[in-house]
């Protein structure tokens, strides 16, 4: 959500950054305008963690690691200062100025959707992600069911990955985690995940 025009409110990055420190809550950054990030649900705080939990397991000793959601991004290419739910790098990290406030270079970015910005994830946000030369994937979770799109890129450019039916495989930092680890402890509405009879519309 797009904040009040005000001269309060910064209009460059660097403005915009310097404020950011002073903040007690999270900023997007784009073209001169500042947005408010959206709180979270519970069940989108159990799958951020969750996914961090399991990741940084997963990624024990092998020269990448997992960022929390307090770490901001910077797509140098267009300019979006944000803050992805995780993050991952593989290798050193680089920032934007020597203050470590801001990586530049992740290899694997996942956001965990919700109403009010599933839209913004797959649509303009996503063509702003893909303007990161390190990014590799792109991950959607969803809380209201068991469903993980993975976005990869290879040479043919960004392909939409299907994921097996237990598990999700994360090429960019050679992991794979099961989606009962991912969903342990998340209640997803049945009516919204249909048992393959209801969603062929077969009757008993």
């Amino acid at each position: 959500m797009a904040l009040p025009a005000t001269s309060l409110l910064p209009t460059t990055p660097e403005a915009y950054l310097d404020w950011e420190e002073a903040q007690l809550e999270r900023h997007e950054f784009y073209r001169g305008e500042v947005f408010a990030m959206a709180g979270g649900s519970f069940r989108h705080s159990q799958l951020t963690a969750n996914a961090t939990g399991e990741l940084r397991n997963a990624l024990r000793g092998s020269g990448c690691q997992v960022l929390s959601s307090d770490m901001r991004v910077l797509v140098r290419a267009n300019g979006l200062y944000t803050y992805p739910d995780l993050s991952a790098i593989c290798g050193e990290p680089e920032f934007e100025t020597d203050r470590e406030t801001t990586l530049t270079n992740p290899v694997l970015i996942i956001e965990v959707l919700s109403d009010s910005t599933e839209s913004y994830d797959r649509g303009a946000k996503f063509r702003l992600y893909r303007e990161i030369p390190s990014l590799v994937e792109y991950v959607l979770i969803s809380q209201k069911e068991r469903a993980v799109d993975v976005f990869r890129r290879d040479a043919r450019g960004w392909l939409v990955v299907e994921p097996d039916a237990d598990s999700v495989e994360f090429v960019s930092v050679g992991a794979t985690l099961s989606l009962d680890d991912l969903y342990e402890g998340v209640t997803v509405d049945a009516a919204e995940h249909p048992t393959p009879g209801e969603a062929s519309g077969e009757r008993g």
